[in-house]
């Protein structure tokens, strides 16, 4: 049968439509998963492309095998033409697939595939508009439950964008997913260079990596129909050895590495890499340990379990020749988290770091995850000789996009909230990555930038946190204001309590729990406890309070805002339990009615919400919370507040009694 495979392919709707009614029909037919659905189809993709390298044109199903199979019938031919082209995929592909893989697909639904894409080339045709067919495609699903190894579009444009990617330069993603930073580098380098040798490129500069053989196909073939091109996408486990890493992908040994990597690694539900081999082939799989104020050492003490995106932060450092740049999505915790300070140390030791990201909160969600996220951009720099550089920070603040399941599109509109529209008539996304990058290019021509979004600080500042909040001009110019006002730590005009209560030693005592939700933030008191019996209590349950105690919020999705939690202990609590969400201030040095005012003021909140870190429960750590800046000023301005402070809880209890005192009864 003789089939016209130069079909051209001149609407990219019109073969979307058709890889949509082809999934579409495997999903309503044969009973699979949107994920078994999408793994099929693309088994089909494979055959077809090994059916057009090897020119056998075999891959087609003619009207009369047709019609033998919408008739409940099976075809002998048609199974053993895709058998045998299938046996030559796996061989072609074996480190994508497996010598025990089959084709899922009912008769019917083979047929039905067979019969929609037999009339046209995957790899010959001249029109790109498959690869945009394919990506579109590949997208819907993605949304529709793949969101595991989908990084979002826009972040990966912006990710791209900022490091510039040249034809001439190998680039990496050992954590590939479906090949999203592989095929933006690719486009990128396409629309901003002439008589670029896609060949070339694409054989011998692009490579991804992914542990998933499903996953890694999709990449692969993504790449393959967007590029013509055989393509280096591999099933590797890109954390077993380095060695092995670089020989799977045909890398010399010798070689000294990447010119960039660019990647989202696994992470959140990923869980811990606790094998000993891997872990002991990593600085980052031992424990470090702190010798001096800016300063770790790794000990001889292997990580019980270490989560695979640090360990991927070393192996993308080693996979980088000198000079090299990186870009990475990471979790804000890896920014932020006093625990994870020698991770930090460890980046810094190793590289120059370029820039940091910080994006919004919704930028997953329809992925999958609320994790809260920024990009970290470095450059491998083992010397590390320049230590006066600037560093470029920048907040993202518009996606583009709603943070609902579907990622529904922002745009931009007038003042009558009518849709802006670009000279193509298409409606313009509200969106600030734009913005960024242009403010990294001025920045990385003038070294220095202060605009709505973006700032520069020089790294001699950059001290063992990595996140946007702590440097921030409008928070270090607060820090600078309470500086300069007679300031003082929290910890030299309080005793900040910490010890557990001895009543919890008693299990069927009864006592009085106060939990975050108990404080009435505005009027700055506890409005309600719980009666429990001391085993009843929950594990957070810890100090107890006394009349005349202030106890102020450290953890919790409010703190460092409006609905703080802080409130002075009144005698109906005095003795109750309250969580370990609270920190318990007692033995004042100062009026402790100005200290609560001062604990109610923008000047403590920004700076708890600076300090603050965790994505998931927001918390500042003792030892921010005890060096939190206290303004001191004079006596006559401390008495001032105080007595408005204390009139105000004189005047609530004689408000209660008078509400108290009315005696009213039906008759």
């Amino acid at each position: 049968m003789e089939l016209n495979l130069d079909f051209e392919l001149t609407k990219t709707d019109k073969l979307l439509r058709k890889f949509e009614e082809i999934h579409n029909f495997i999903y309503a037919n044969d009973g699979l998963s949107t994920q078994q659905t999408l793994e099929e189809f693309i088994k089909i993709l494979f055959i077809k492309v090994i059916d057009e390298k090897k020119k056998e044109k075999q891959f087609y199903i003619d009207d009369a095998e047709f019609e033998q199979i919408k008739s409940s019938k099976k075809s002998e031919q048609l199974l053993q033409r895709i058998n045998s082209l299938f046996s030559s995929t796996i061989q072609e592909y074996s480190d994508l697939f497996d010598k025990g893989d089959r084709i899922k697909l009912s008769p019917l639904s083979l047929a039905n595939t067979i019969n929609k894409l037999q009339d046209f080339s995957l790899i010959n045709s001249s029109n790109d508009a498959k690869g945009l067919a394919f990506q579109k495609f590949l997208s819907h699903q993605e949304k529709d439950g793949r969101g595991q190894f989908f990084t979002p579009e826009p972040i990966i444009d912006f990710c791209v964008s900022i490091i510039q990617p040249k034809p001439n330069e190998t680039i990496i993603d050992p954590a590939c997913g479906s090949g999203g930073f592989l095929n933006s580098s690719f486009n990128y380098i396409l629309n901003n260079n002439e008589n670029v040798n896609i060949e070339k490129v694409v054989s011998e500069n692009l490579y991804g990596l992914d542990i998933n053989k499903s996953i890694a196909r999709i990449a692969k073939m993504k790449l393959l129909l967007e590029a013509n091109v055989e393509t280096n996408v591999k099933c590797i486990n890109s954390l077993t050895d380095y060695d092995e890493v670089l020989l799977k992908v045909k890398v010399d040994k010798a070689s000294k590495g990447f010119d960039i990597v660019l990647t989202n690694p696994p992470f959140g539900t990923a869980g811990k890499i606790s094998d000993k081999k891997i872990l002991s082939s990593f600085d980052l799989g031992y424990k470090w340990k702190k010798v001096n104020e800016n300063e770790f050492v790794k000990t001889n003490t292997l990580h019980t379990g270490q989560v695979a995106e640090i360990l991927f932060i070393e192996r993308c450092i080693d996979l980088l020749k000198e000079g090299g740049r990186m870009g990475i999505v990471l979790p804000n915790g890896h920014f932020e988290n006093p625990s994870l300070e020698y991770l930090r140390y460890y980046i810094k030791q190793r590289t120059k770091i370029l820039g940091i990201v910080n994006l919004p909160q919704e930028t997953f969600i329809p992925y999958g995850t609320g994790v809260k996220t920024s990009l970290l951009f470095i450059q491998k720099d083992t010397p590390n000789i320049d230590r006066e550089y600037p560093l470029f920070f920048s907040q993202i603040r518009k996606i583009g996009y709603q943070g609902n399941k579907n990622g529904s599109p922002i745009y931009q509109k007038d003042e009558y909230g009518k849709i802006l529209r670009d000279k193509n008539k298409n409606p313009i996304l509200d969106e600030d990555l734009s913005i960024v990058i242009e403010d990294y290019k001025k920045f990385h021509t003038e070294k220095k930038i202060e605009t709505e979004n973006s700032y520069s600080i020089k790294y001699n500042e950059l001290n063992g946190r990595f996140d946007y909040d702590f440097y921030s001009p409008q928070n270090r110019k607060l820090i600078e204001l309470i500086e300069k006002n007679n300031a003082v730590r929290l910890c030299d005009v309080v005793q900040v309590v910490k010890t557990k209560s001895k009543k919890l030693t008693n299990k069927n005592l009864t006592v009085e729990y106060v939990e975050l939700s108990d404080v009435n933030t505005p009027s700055l008191e506890i409005i309600n406890s719980t009666e429990m019996s001391v085993y009843e209590l929950p594990s957070r349950a810890s100090y107890e309070i006394k009349k005349g105690d202030i106890i102020t919020a450290i953890a919790g999705n409010s703190i460092g805002s409006r609905k703080h939690a802080t409130a002075l202990v009144n005698s109906d609590f005095d003795g109750a339990i309250c969580t370990n969400g609270f920190r318990v201030l007692r033995n004042f040095k100062i009026d402790p009615y100005y200290l609560l005012y001062y604990l109610k003021s923008e000047y403590f909140l920004n700076q708890i919400s600076m300090l603050r870190t965790g994505a998931a429960i927001p918390n500042i750590s003792d030892n921010d919370f005890k060096n939190l800046l206290i303004s001191i000023p004079s006596e006559k301005v401390i008495k001032e507040i105080s007595e408005k402070v204390k009139k105000s809880f004189e005047l609530r209890e004689k408000s209660k009694s008078e509400l108290n005192s009315i005696e009213y009864e039906l008759a």
